[in-house]
């Protein structure tokens, strides 16, 4: 028996397309009055999820672990939209004290939290075996991108229970697989998936969604130059994604694995019912059945 599919059979995109055009969220200033917090926002799909969220009228909390970088990003952004109102914390998530002063302090200055979107996160070498690598760098990756998608929904998922908002999780499309010698990377995002889903079991205020961004050539992908050729996907499509998947029409993914590449319309249109009939989108064991 074949192995179960574990990628939805519709178009994929590499770039922004037309059912995730940010235009009318700009020119409707959409998320007018709406606080959204970054982490990992000082560079690559961090920094580009801000200024997507910025230009459709949103006040901006960034979080990462440097000073200097966060300011860059705040400088480049209010060069073009010089209203904006942006707010800058230094924090790493998985300095547990660390974040919860960078949600603290967000949720004092603009007085909520609508929107979280945990994208902080690292990865490995995948050139050899789990036991020839150094244990420490192993670890680090899964603290990185465990505990530190933890560290932020502890803090921050009280906060969007009381505005009913969003809580998005950087994850991969490598969650679904078992990439060779990639074991620290992939087990990290498959485990934040099931984090993804009892944050929605037990926070059902809370929209909760694990993003794959798209195989994208950002800093951290500069870790594996062998993958490079599958790196085809713009920055700005998860950017687009995201204001499409906070905007409301989208709320039934809370607590699924959904991915930037996949055609949304499609998705709602030809797989929607059939996604909440069999509660699918999650992480399950795969059982083979008698035909």
């Amino acid at each position: 028996m074949p192995a179960a599919p574990e990628d939805l059979p519709v178009t994929h995109h590499n770039d922004v397309y037309p059912g995730i055009d940010p235009t009318p969220h700009y020119k409707a200033q959409t998320y007018a009055g709406k606080v959204v917090l970054i982490t990992g926002a000082s560079r690559g799909i961090g920094s580009e999820i801000a200024l997507f969220y910025a230009r459709s009228g949103a006040s901006l909390a960034l979080v990462s672990r440097k000073q200097s970088t966060l300011d860059g990003v705040r400088d480049d952004l209010l060069k073009e939209l010089p209203k904006a109102e942006i707010a800058t914390f230094v924090a790493d998530v998985t300095d547990l004290k660390a974040v919860k002063s960078a949600i603290e302090g967000a949720a004092e200055k603009f007085g909520k939290l609508d929107i979280v979107v945990a994208n902080a996160g690292t990865a490995e070498d995948w050139s050899k075996p789990f036991t020839e690598s150094d244990p420490e760098v192993w670890w680090n990756v899964v603290e990185v991108n465990v505990r530190g998608v933890y560290n932020v929904a502890h803090y921050a998922v009280p906060h969007l229970d009381k505005t009913s908002g969003y809580f998005i999780i950087t994850s991969s499309l490598a969650a679904q697989f078992r990439v060779p010698f990639a074991s620290a990377y992939v087990l990290s995002k498959h485990a934040v998936g099931r984090l993804n889903e009892y944050i929605h079991i037990e926070h059902p205020n809370v929209k909760s969604i694990a993003l794959h961004p798209g195989s994208i050539k950002t800093t951290l992908a500069e870790v594996n130059p062998q993958i490079a050729s599958w790196l085809v996907d713009s920055l700005q499509l998860p950017a687009a994604t995201v204001l499409r998947l906070t905007s409301g029409k989208y709320d039934w993914f809370s607590g699924r694995y959904v991915s930037s590449n996949w055609d949304l319309d499609e998705v709602e249109e030809q797989w929607k019912d059939k996604i909440i009939a069999s509660e699918g989108l999650v992480s399950r064991l795969s059982v083979p059945v008698d035909a």
